[in-house]
């Protein structure tokens, strides 16, 4: 089977033209979808290139970052910088022109922008028993000043089942309908634009019967479109009716500071409470 980015398996490379090309058929689709635009594709990449990757994964660095509360449960993520040499090049090409100018046919969105920090990407993993609760992503950028459009996400989990949990959800604005739902399958790619309304997430707790946990690659992207008109939040977390799922009342708290405190003010005091989980 043919897969839909055909970068070499030893350089990575692709041109920009022949990236353009890859993703024209799957346009129309991808930016008419409901309720906000996102596709899901299988045998993204040579599945050469995952294995390679889940080999270096194999051992891991201590994680820069960890989430063990209500609404992310036991997820860890790792920067690229950290990781092996050939995962470390997957990255870099997944920042480079030829899959900018892929995304940018696939969404409509030009002027697409890499991040070279990585921010909140990189590797994730989320062990058994985790979870991430329906969520809008964080809208900005502070350090780049610029505007997050774009996420993609690759499964890098051999042979999972539905029944293991960790699928990636898709809801509605009014969070009363999921509208899609992605298995975390190996070499499987789901890409969405993302907004302040774009909720999503992998809610069903991960129950792998060997103990397997659930890992991804996670790249965001983004666009010089920030102005001083617009309000930067960070991630946004939404209970789904009839679950026990539970309100992230820590944001609300940011929330209100912010509404209440001078910008300077807030900037110091809110990441001290964040620090400290407050």
């Amino acid at each position: 089977m043919v897969p839909v980015y055909k970068i070499d398996s030893e350089s990575l490379l692709i041109s920009a033209t022949e990236a353009r090309e890859a993703a024209a058929p799957f346009a129309e689709s991808y930016q008419s979808a409901k309720p906000y635009a996102h596709a899901g594709f299988d045998n993204f990449l040579d599945p050469v290139i995952l294995d390679r990757v889940r080999e270096e994964l194999r051992v891991l660095p201590e994680a820069e970052t960890m989430f063990d509360r209500p609404q992310e449960k036991l997820k860890t993520s790792y920067q690229p910088e950290r990781l092996g040499p050939y995962t470390r090049a997957l990255f870099q090409s997944l920042n480079s022109k030829p899959f900018l100018a892929f995304l940018e046919e696939l969404t409509g969105i030009s002027g697409l922008i890499p991040d070279p920090y990585f921010a909140g990407g990189g590797i994730h993993v989320v062990a058994n028993g985790g979870h991430l609760d329906i969520h809008a992503d964080f809208n900005h950028h502070g350090k780049m000043n610029l505007e997050r459009r774009l996420n993609v996400l690759i499964y890098l989990n051999r042979d999972w089942r539905e029944e293991w949990g960790g699928s990636f959800e898709i809801w509605n604005p009014e969070m009363t309908e999921k509208v899609a739902s992605f298995v975390p399958e190996f070499n499987r790619m789901v890409c969405f634009s993302t907004g302040s309304d774009t909720w999503h997430g992998n809610p069903e707790p991960v129950n792998h019967p060997d103990g397997e946990p659930r890992q991804s690659i996670a790249l965001y992207y983004y666009t010089a479109t920030w102005d001083s008109t617009r309000k930067s939040h960070t991630t946004l977390f939404k209970p789904r009716p009839g679950t026990e799922d539970k309100k992230d009342r820590m944001v609300a708290r940011h929330a209100l500071l912010q509404d209440l405190l001078p910008p300077v003010i807030y900037r110091r005091l809110g990441h001290r409470l964040q620090r400290l989980g407050i």
